[in-house]
Parts: C-alpha cells; structure tokens; sequence
C-alpha cells in the first residue's frame, strides 16, 4: 500500500522506500538489541527518509516483525 502510494507520488519513490524498509531490516538482522524497547516487548526502528517504524520482537534466535507502522497514524493503533 505504502510502495503504491509513493510510486503514484514519483515514480521510483515506492522502490526507494522498500530498499530504505530492507535495510532498516537488514540493521535490525545484525543488531536486533540495538534499538530501544518502545512498548511491552516490542522494539522500535525508525526507517530513514519516511515517516515509518518497524516494530518487532526479539524471541529465542528469532525476530518477529509486529508490522511497519506509519508514524502519522495514532500511536495507540500501532500495538
């Protein structure tokens, strides 16, 4: 939805966003304490040049991606 919205707004924009969203996973992959505990469980990254958050767990050997949250939405719907 989001890669949609960013291609109708300039093309190639939605593939600058997946590539900024695989290497925000990527950082999560290496280093998946390095980010701040935003809630319950739950850990917080920021995607670089959108306004996106991936929020994932850290359970075993596992990471489990919660979702990629828009920031501008109500925060309370992110959990």
């Amino acid at each position: 939805m989001a890669f949609e919205w960013y291609e109708m707004q300039r093309r190639g924009l939605g593939s600058e966003f997946l590539d900024c969203v695989e290497t925000a996973l990527d950082n999560i992959a290496d280093f998946p304490e390095m980010y701040q505990i935003a809630y319950s469980r739950f850990r917080g990254c920021v995607i670089r040049r959108f306004p996106f958050s991936i929020f994932y767990a850290v359970e075993s050997e596992e990471i489990i991606v919660h979702c990629v949250f828009d920031n501008r939405r109500d925060p309370e719907k992110r959990h």
